[in-house]
């Protein structure tokens, strides 16, 4: 059975003898992050596969925050690197969800755990987040919960 981690070595190894240098050193970067959240907290410990997708969501996330602030500076090169870098990670994670399954995915996990009022902004995230499963970024599922719950 070929873990997640696997793959992206595999895939590290075939780009760099094809000289594919913007995949070797954009997966390179993506096993480093992983091995450092490996080596986090008191014992190494490989990670699961959803972890692994945890750590390739957040490069993900800073590619894409740091193609907007290169792009603002005027600094489009360094933009495009980060875009196309971002691309390459968008590979390895699950598709997004378009606003219309993402709002009934939150209506679900809402209605079914009974949630509706601001002090069960917490646990409606958590149920929320568990029902979208990493198809969709933190930051549009705690919008939407927040536009279900009436905030």
């Amino acid at each position: 059975m070929s873990t997640l981690k696997d793959t992206l070595t595999t895939d590290m190894r075939t780009a760099l003898k094809a000289r594919d240098e913007l995949t070797t050193s954009t997966l390179r970067m993506a096993l480093a992050a992983i091995g450092n959240a490996e080596v986090a907290g008191k014992a190494k410990r490989d990670l699961s596969d959803d972890e692994v997708l945890a750590v390739l969501t957040r490069e993900a996330k800073k590619r894409r925050e740091a193609a907007v602030a290169f792009a603002d500076a005027g600094r489009t090169e360094q933009a495009a690197k980060e875009t196309a870098e971002g691309e390459v990670l968008e590979r390895y994670l699950p598709k997004q969800l378009g606003d219309e399954e993402l709002a009934g995915l939150v209506a679900d996990a809402l209605s079914a755990g009974g949630f509706t009022g601001k002090a069960q902004m917490g646990p409606a995230m958590k149920a929320a987040q568990a029902a979208v499963a990493g198809r969709a970024e933190g930051g549009r599922v705690a919008a939407e919960v927040r536009r279900q719950l009436g905030l």
